[in-house]
């Protein structure tokens, strides 16, 4: 008897279904056509940065780069992700094709500076650590930093 009213209920509300998009009974187009729509790839990306997980986030930009093209947010996005991967040349290249299309963009000159840094050239780091903090008016204390780094690493070298 239980069975027949559980049955019956299910067989109601299938009724209720609307067929006329295929998409509404298919669950994992359900999930792309959500995920197309309304998530920003670059900030599910960020968050996944943020929270440790360089390789989630990599895969979130891009698809963001997917979505919006290559343009200088998604490469630094990118290139972010490879530098945290500790893959060094990747992340140089991004920065740099970014910076190619657009030269004040500030995050890309910071995180050019960041992988020149680890790379050991310290003298260009801090040309591109200049060119950063001049674009952002010296409003950022991460570029400030960064700055007074790179100018110790190199009187650390000299002397």
């Amino acid at each position: 008897m239980r069975g027949l009213i559980i049955l019956t209920t299910l067989t109601g509300l299938m009724a209720c279904v609307n067929t006329d998009d295929d998409r509404r009974l298919d669950p994992i187009a359900q999930g792309t056509v959500v995920l197309q729509d309304e998530v920003n790839q670059l900030l599910v990306g960020d968050r996944l940065l943020d929270a440790g997980q360089p390789e989630l986030a990599l895969r979130a930009y891009y698809r963001a780069a997917g979505e919006q093209g290559l343009n200088p947010e998604t490469l630094t996005a990118i290139g972010a992700a490879n530098l945290r991967l500790g893959r060094m040349g990747q992340a140089e290249s991004q920065f740099r094709q970014a910076i190619d299309l657009d030269e004040t963009h500030v995050p890309a000159l910071n995180n050019l500076g960041v992988a020149l840094m680890e790379r050991d050239a310290f003298g260009e780091a801090r040309r591109v650590f200049e060119l950063a903090f001049a674009h952002d008016s010296g409003q950022s204390d991460a570029i400030r930093e960064n700055l007074r780094l790179a100018i110790a690493r190199m009187e650390n070298i000299i002397y």
